[in-house]
């Protein structure tokens, strides 16, 4: 591990992949050429390229790749957000904002050429016929699953299908080293957006939203209800790494906290169109403590609900300032199968500020300036943001908020050392749960004494398990101080445990005792820390 860019920059990358655009129409060969260089022919222009180049060219070409080669260059001109999304790429996406797919029910990973099963969604299909964690699946009817160079795209398409239809898997057990054949019916499974929800103490629920995707809302709803069932009188809602998703979940998600008739937003586009959007009478947490977390990868309706909540002098905005993207794009179906997310409009929060950074020097400069935050020192401290008073903007309580470039928190919280963050990316992009499944490999069984209150109270991440990881890491070209933060490893190593043997909810629970946005949060909602800091404003007024 060299610093935390080698783990931040593939989430960088990952948020900042966006989806684009192209014009078309037919071209008719019966024009004159003059037409090609009309004023009116513009989209006949390019048409009637790609068809000479099909029918006349003397090589054959893939003219399906000259279109994709060309749409990115006309967006390459517009905005970093306006985006093509291929044929093939299509399903994918769709899946992903719509929040479901069908399939049969496995996280799983590719281990020594097998798939094993990692885990199984709960009542899925896999669950449901008995299938377990460790089980490897071997073959899905004719199609064999085993073997060097298996892709995951491969083996996803061979497990999904239609709903309601059946596959036969053949599956290899460990635990009585034993293979036998089981029917699977392929169903709809979540792609879970609430990411996990628990009470932090006994008064404060935390949930983890990951994206704003079709479904994303009525998780929240469900994650919220359970957590006021089980006491919640307050609410930290952790929006960091969110990239963003649909405007219209956002606004709802906003209502929730914001009174009958407040602003939450408005839009506008190339005609000065404005539509305001207002909080209705719906929302349930209203008037009852807020805080929500955002970092630099915050981006899109995750800032849409920052800035509504902060524009209306409701809730603590805690953590780093926000990725600043204020554009709306709408889906547009190119008629191949192919598809548009084309910008149509800006929005603004209510008190009128954009938090869209400039793109006026194109795509590359715009993404090189958001990674010259992690050398600029703005992610260690506050003081290193650069703001101008010209995008100075005033709530109705009189708080002083910026536009121009994400959202500014109320309570700035810095980054980890690069070895703090190196151990948080371990657990971000899977490296601890690969080492944890081969641990539980060896012998499941050492753990089935634990209900998972006993595990959260009593289990402790022994010098073994922690040795074993520090091997498994230096064999693998992994190198660290792993004994300076050898407490936090252990931490994380428990988390990673429960999270596949209990859930997301006991990983992220057991994970936010090293989590020092949450640490801030529990500081922060602490009466007399609260009571401090209203004497320091009454003070400075």
């Amino acid at each position: 591990m060299k610093g935390k860019n080698s783990y931040i920059l593939p989430t960088i990358i990952a948020a900042a992949l966006a989806l684009g655009i192209f014009m078309g129409g037919k071209l008719n060969f019966h024009d004159s050429p003059e037409k090609l260089f009309s004023t009116n022919s513009k989209k006949d222009k390019l048409n009637r390229l790609i068809d000479y180049i099909d029918y006349e060219y003397v090589d054959e070409i893939n003219t399906d790749s000259i279109v994709d080669v060309t749409v990115n260059q006309i967006l390459e001109k517009l905005d970093p957000h306006s985006v093509y999304i291929p044929k093939n790429q299509m399903e994918h996406v769709s899946e992903n904002m719509k929040g479901d797919f069908v399939g049969i029910g496995i996280n799983f990973y590719a281990y020594n050429d097998t798939i094993a099963v990692i885990k199984t969604i709960p009542d899925g299909p896999s669950e449901i016929k008995g299938i377990k964690a460790g089980d490897r699946i071997l073959m899905a009817g004719a199609d064999t699953l085993f073997g060097k160079n298996l892709k995951n795209d491969a083996i996803v398409e061979k497990l999904k299908g239609e709903e309601g239809s059946s596959v036969q898997l053949k599956v290899f057990r460990k635990e009585g080293n034993k293979t036998f054949n089981v029917n699977v019916r392929r169903g709809i499974v979540p792609i879970k957006s609430v990411e996990a929800y628990f009470m932090l103490t006994d008064e404060m629920g935390y949930i983890k939203v990951n994206r704003f995707a079709e479904s994303t809302y009525k998780e929240f709803k469900k994650a919220l209800s359970a957590l006021r069932k089980q006491g919640a009188t307050k609410l930290t809602l952790d929006l960091r790494d969110n990239p963003g998703g649909y405007l219209g979940v956002a606004e709802k998600m906003a209502d929730e906290f914001l009174e009958d008739g407040k602003l939450i937003l408005f839009t506008k586009n190339k005609k000065g169109k404005i539509d305001k959007t207002y909080a209705t009478s719906r929302g349930n947490f209203e008037d009852k403590p807020v805080y929500v977390l955002i970092n630099e990868r915050s981006a899109s309706a995750s800032e849409i609900v920052a800035g509504a909540l902060q524009d209306n002098d409701i809730g603590t905005i805690v953590g780093r300032r926000s990725f600043g993207k204020g554009l709306v794009q709408r889906e547009m179906a190119l008629g191949d199968g192919s598809a548009v997310r084309l910008t149509v409009s800006r929005y603004y929060t209510p008190t009128g500020r954009s938090i869209q950074k400039s793109y006026e020097n194109g795509s590359e400069d715009y993404y090189k300036r958001f990674t010259e935050r992690y050398h600029s020192g703005e992610l260690v401290s506050v003081d290193s943001i650069k703001v101008a008073d010209s995008l100075k903007f005033t709530t109705p309580k009189g708080k002083v908020v910026y536009g121009g470039g994400g959202i500014i928190p109320d309570v700035f919280v810095p980054i980890g050392t690069n070895e703090e963050e190196a151990v948080e990316s371990m657990d971000s992009y899977g490296w601890l749960s690969y080492f944890i499944f081969e641990h539980l490999d060896e012998d499941r069984s050492r753990y089935e004494q634990y209900t998972e209150a006993d595990f959260v109270e009593n289990f402790k991440a022994d010098d073994i398990l922690f040795q074993k990881f520090v091997d498994y890491s230096l064999s693998r070209n992994l190198k660290m101080d792993f004994y300076q933060y050898e407490s936090s490893i252990k931490t994380y190593l428990k988390a990673a445990l429960a999270e596949q043997l209990f859930g997301a909810n006991v990983h992220a629970k057991i994970k936010s005792s090293e989590d020092a946005m949450l640490q801030e949060v529990l500081e922060l909602d602490n009466p007399l820390v609260r009571q401090k800091e209203a004497s320091a404003i009454e003070s400075n007024n």
